[in-house]
């Protein structure tokens, strides 16, 4: 397969269609469709908890039973002779990767197994049977089903004293149309959990005690964080393997979780989580601290049993289908649609201890495509949303404009020292279809018995700037359009290649006024670019660059790309806008 390199470190390669797994893999009613509606009556939603009448949080479920094993690789009561810990956790990862791999089960009750879409979502967790984590925390709990066809186990780590099972009882769910009635054996499990909390600034008029969701993880190692105030949107996993890879993607599992019961006033949380897949298997710890905006801490240890080509770590799933200048692919159909963008993330975020990159995204390829942005050493990256206007998106339902982006800050030292970001884009006619994966890929193969330590910190991103990503003096872009350069310069005859670029930023370091001192730094990988202007625009405050990019003939198979910046003399002054055309 032939790569496309520039010398900014930076390659494009095609590659064949994202594969997902059974359990993500669905004709429409697709996988996105089928979390959006299931999660829609928790998202956003304020959940009550069981209150005593002295205030206190109390659990009605009934005492704690085992309910078998989490995975078929692991023994029974192998993971629980007493407090579980990240470290017990890591070495019960270590002696699973040494073992062969058995996935979790899978085997449902004929009712369930044959779920449609319309039966699964019927089947909803009663409130006032949370699980309590101190004063401020519950949990709700996922049926199996449908697609949702793996057990994940679940246990409630106390404060004190040996983790204990949370056991499966249907009373814990109200199933509502064909299944009303009915109830299932013990030790069915669940699918999954998601996290709820009483955000400080909770208005007066909601009863106390009210707690509003913020986190679920649910299918492989699939989870979804928002701030207050903000929709779910795009999700975070733990590992991807082999994304874009020829041979297809290998999907690992959260195949058990552990909820650590907080101090009674704590405003974090605390999840363990074990992984399993053929090729690794793994230790995490959440440190989960709601707000605005919301963090996790993550920590991982990570024994692989295979070679591993290509790890993505960190990785980040979103979807784009079109933004501000269409699809955005060479040669893509628009989109007949009355809304003007559709979309939960619209760029890519690279930086670096010398730069900060934006990419933004694309759809309308034929192929998929992997774009690696090289990083000595990583200072962060993420999918962000930076179209923060309604009027952009005319989805009242979406709210497309209160989707979260996500920040990755690696730890300083550690496994994100050398290697590169990896944007994966599959072209895509489908909002349900999450079509966009980045995740930091190491510049080396993973091999067997060489044990991996992560850490990095999940950020969600609203409105920019934010602290959270680096280099602040920077200015972000803010917009991205192409058009016919001849409306503006006309030829005779008129050359339709001809294509004018308008980025526009915006920064807090950028003058007020019109200034002599800026100018526009381009370049392109193939093609020329000519007169490029940049002009102070009094309408937003911000500044624009204006260029015109002359494509080369004949056009390469593979993406172009084109840089543009702000500065001053030799100083940056805003990001590095990095398209592909």
């Amino acid at each position: 397969m032939s790569v496309d390199t520039d010398d900014r470190g930076e390659d494009t390669q095609p590659t064949r269609p994202h594969r997902q797994p059974e359990a993500e893999r669905i004709d429409p009613p697709s996988r996105r469709r089928v979390l959006k509606i299931v999660l829609k009556a928790a998202a956003g939603s304020i959940v009550p908890s069981a209150i005593d009448l002295n205030g206190a949080r109390t659990w009605a479920g009934a005492a704690l039973q085992p309910q078998g094993p989490a995975s078929g690789g692991l023994q029974d009561g192998a993971m629980n002779p007493g407090a579980m810990t990240f470290e017990t956790l890591s070495a019960e990862a270590q002696r699973l990767a040494a073992a062969p791999y058995a996935g979790p089960p899978t085997e449902l009750p004929p009712a369930l197994a044959g779920l449609d879409y319309d039966g699964y979502r019927h089947i909803v967790f009663r409130p006032s049977e949370s699980v309590p984590l101190g004063r401020h925390f519950s949990a709700q709990l996922f049926h199996r089903g449908f697609l949702q066809r793996k057990r994940v186990a679940l246990y409630l780590q106390p404060r004190g004293g040996p983790a204990r099972p949370i056991p499966y009882e249907s009373r814990l769910f109200d199933f509502g149309g064909r299944l009303a009635g009915q109830s299932f054996p013990a030790d069915l499990g669940f699918a999954g959990f998601r996290l709820h909390y009483a955000f400080p600034d909770t208005p007066a008029w909601r009863p106390k005690g009210f707690q509003e969701e913020f986190l679920v993880f649910l299918g492989a190692s699939y989870f979804r964080l928002r701030a207050a105030g903000q929709e779910y949107g795009l999700s975070a996993r733990g590992l991807a393997i082999g994304t874009g890879a020829p041979e297809g993607e290998e999907f690992p599992d959260f195949t058990a979780h552990w909820l650590c019961e907080p101090d009674p006033e704590a405003r974090s949380l605390t999840v363990l989580s074990l992984l399993d897949s053929p090729s690794v298997a793994g230790a995490y710890r959440f440190v989960i601290s709601p707000g605005d905006p919301a963090r996790i801490a993550v920590t991982a240890a990570l024994h692989p049993r295979t070679p591993i080509p290509r790890l993505g770590l960190a990785p980040l799933t979103s979807m784009f289908l079109y933004g501000q200048n269409g699809p955005g692919a060479r040669g893509a159909k628009p989109f007949d649609d009355f809304r003007p963008q559709v979309h939960d993330s619209d760029g890519l975020c690279v930086a670096t201890a010398a730069d900060r990159l934006w990419r933004p995204l694309i759809n309308g390829r034929k192929q998929p495509q992997i774009s690696a942005f090289a990083t000595k050493p990583l200072s962060g990256f993420g999918l962000l949303q930076r179209e923060r206007n309604f009027a952009a998106y005319l989805d009242v339902e979406a709210r497309q404009e209160a989707r979260p982006g996500l920040w990755v800050a690696p730890d300083p030292a550690g496994t994100f020292a050398e290697g590169a970001v990896q944007l994966y884009e599959i072209p895509s006619a489908e909002e349900y279809m999450d079509n966009i994966v980045a995740a930091f890929v190491p510049a080396d193969p993973v091999q067997p018995g060489a044990a991996l330590r992560l850490g990095y910190t999940l950020t969600t991103v609203g409105a920019e700037p934010v602290a959270v990503i680096p280099q602040a003096a920077l200015a972000r872009v803010t917009g991205t359009r192409f058009g016919s350069a001849e409306r503006l310069r006309p030829t005779t005859p008129p050359n339709p290649e001809r294509r004018l670029c308008v980025i526009d930023f915006e920064g807090p370091s950028l003058p007020k006024g019109a200034d002599d001192t800026i100018a526009a730094e381009v370049s392109a990988s193939a093609g020329t670019l000519h007169e490029p202007v940049a002009n102070f625009v009094p309408q937003t405050g911000g500044w624009r660059i204006y260029v015109e990019w002359r494509p080369p003939q004949p056009m390469p198979a593979g993406d172009i790309v084109l840089r543009a910046r702000l500065v001053r003399g030799t100083t940056p002054l805003s990001e590095t806008w990095d398209a592909a055309v």
